[in-house]
């Protein structure tokens, strides 16, 4: 975690890679594209905390068919700026089994953390699987998971807003930024 002043220097020298009028016709664009595969599904969505809560609370009202909602709650990052070992923190209290399910996260960086919520759901007998994911860094390197929906690249570089954080602070900014070089 960072102090207020720490944070305000950060976005201070931040680059704006999104604008808050791309993302929310990013997230209309996801819904309606999520609407036309799954609609006829009753998926069981599953939010990824903490970074996809916005994504998901913007999303969530534009899926206009049945679905039920849970989350599941792991880390890679935690505060850090590099992500390691997978710790899970909450799995799904519904039962994934013969459901389809949808995950829903903020960003898909090395793919790690959403291959293993995949295996995870996948081994405890869900029928299908499907992932969307707010944004996806731009690495160059080869990923062990592909999402089904994507709305934004971004470089590879360190991003924050719209849900994604830089040291535990900027969630709640509505458009999306990157850390100068």
């Amino acid at each position: 975690m960072i102090n207020a002043s720490q944070a305000q220097q950060i976005f201070a020298t931040a680059e704006l890679i999104h604008s808050e009028q791309t993302v929310q016709q990013t997230v209309h664009r996801l819904a309606a594209q999520i609407t036309d595969v799954l609609s006829q599904q009753q998926p069981l969505v599953l939010c990824v905390m903490r970074g996809a809560v916005i994504f998901t609370g913007q999303l969530l009202p534009q899926l206009q068919f049945p679905l039920d909602f849970d989350y599941v709650h792991l880390t890679r990052y935690g505060d850090a700026l590099e992500g390691g070992e997978i710790r899970w923190r909450v799995q799904p209290r519904e039962s994934v089994k013969d459901r389809v399910i949808l995950v829903l996260d903020d960003i898909l960086d090395e793919g790690i953390t959403l291959a293993a919520i995949r295996d995870k759901v996948l081994e405890s007998g869900a029928k299908a699987f499907y992932s969307a994911v707010f944004a996806e860094k731009q690495t160059g390197r080869p990923k062990p998971f592909q999402a089904d929906f994507t709305g934004l690249t971004v470089p590879d570089r360190y991003v924050f807003g719209f849900g994604m954080d830089i040291h535990g602070a900027w969630r709640n900014l509505p458009a999306i930024y990157a850390v100068k070089d």
